[in-house]
């Protein structure tokens, strides 16, 4: 049993999952028990939902802890980590609850533990308000390698809303301790990139309308790169109905940078092309290295590293505020967001500092 309880209010700031997958991890990763009440108090169905509660188990499961209070609905639970031992577990929203959401719970910790890790995630793949499968394995895999993560991500099934049924194998490998990154040097958009596809009974025309629609959008402001984005229909590897797109950008220095947006019945598919390509423009134009969706991802790394993490960000966004405010309230991680006053920013560019705590592997 951990010698302290931490107390940490679901309600504050952002109020939702995301305080949830924060402090658990941490909680995890330090061997101390936390108590979270007031759980997603400010969402239209507050209290644990299927995903929370499946991304709880998984990480109980994964450090051998013991989790009191945890039900759907359930607005206060109560983790106490033991040791994080690796292996192989399963993890099942049984509905379209976000796999991306899964991993984010549970992969800080998996990197902490004493053997190498195999986490089977099911739920929705591509799912609003959450990551899609995509973004996670081309935009957040290669820039949280660079803290040393060591992990693979197999994509077995693809599921969409509201079924879910699909499936993301993640491998991962412990490390000692994680390296500081430093991501200010945004450079120049050098290759723009992206999939656009339809799944089940949705006819292959409308990966082609939002293709079109989105490469349309880009080209008024950038005009001089070639766009490749693919027109698919899933078919094997896919649950379910759906259609969406992502497009990726990337920079002469490394920076990746996404939008992407999924159709809805009753949107035409040229919107849904368009908002994509419209989300990665807004996160092109403020000259970051990171976009909006990046940025709150990375905090509990920085925090954990050993040494000072800096990353250049357009707005920062409330789900980032409340990642630093989790992680300064369980760590003793110290974080300084101030302007970048340099010639490429603008008013809307930003520099986050971190000085982490370097959390170490204790078995390794």
């Amino acid at each position: 049993m951990a010698a302290t309880t931490f107390e940490m209010d679901g309600s504050v700031m952002e109020g939702g999952g995301q305080i949830l997958r924060v402090s658990a991890a941490l909680s995890c990763i330090q061997g101390a028990s936390i108590k979270i009440n007031k759980i997603r108090a400010g969402r239209s169905t507050p209290g644990l939902r299927p995903q929370h509660l499946s991304g709880l188990e998984l990480v109980r499961d994964l450090c051998n802890g013991n989790l009191e209070g945890a039900t759907v609905g359930s607005s206060e639970i109560t983790l106490t980590p033991g040791k994080i031992k690796g292996g192989n577990h399963i993890a099942d929203t049984q509905t379209a609850g976000s796999v991306g959401l899964l991993m984010q719970i549970s992969l800080p910790c998996a990197v902490f533990a004493q053997g190498p890790s195999e986490l089977c995630l099911k739920g929705g793949t591509n799912a609003e308000m959450a990551p899609q499968i995509d973004y996670t394995m081309k935009v957040f895999k290669p820039i949280v390698e660079r803290f040393g993560v060591q992990f693979d991500c197999d994509l077995r099934m693809r599921g969409y809303y509201p079924k879910g049924g699909g499936e993301v194998v993640l491998k991962v490998n412990p490390v000692k301790e994680l390296s500081p990154i430093n991501m200010t040097e945004r450079g120049n958009i050098t290759k723009i990139y992206g999939r656009a596809f339809v799944a089940g009974v949705l006819p292959f025309k409308l990966a082609k309308d939002m293709s079109t629609a989105a490469v349309r959008t880009i080209r008024k402001e950038i005009k001089d790169l070639y766009i490749n984005i693919q027109s698919l229909q899933e078919k094997d590897k896919a649950c379910g109905n759906g259609n969406g797109i992502i497009i990726i950008a990337e920079s002469s220095t490394g920076c990746i940078f996404a939008g992407s947006s999924l159709g809805k019945k009753g949107v035409y598919a040229d919107k849904v092309g368009i908002e994509a390509a419209e989300m990665l423009l807004r996160n092109i134009r403020h000259n970051g290295c990171v976009d909006e969706f990046l940025q709150d991802q990375l905090i509990i790394f920085m925090a954990l590293a050993n040494g000072t993490s800096r990353m250049r960000t357009g707005p920062v966004t409330l789900h980032t505020q409340t990642a630093i405010h989790v992680a300064e309230q369980l760590t003793n991680a110290k974080f300084v967001i101030r302007k970048a006053e340099d010639e490429h920013g603008n008013n809307d560019t930003y520099i986050i500092e971190c000085q982490g705590v370097g959390a170490t592997n204790p078995s390794l």
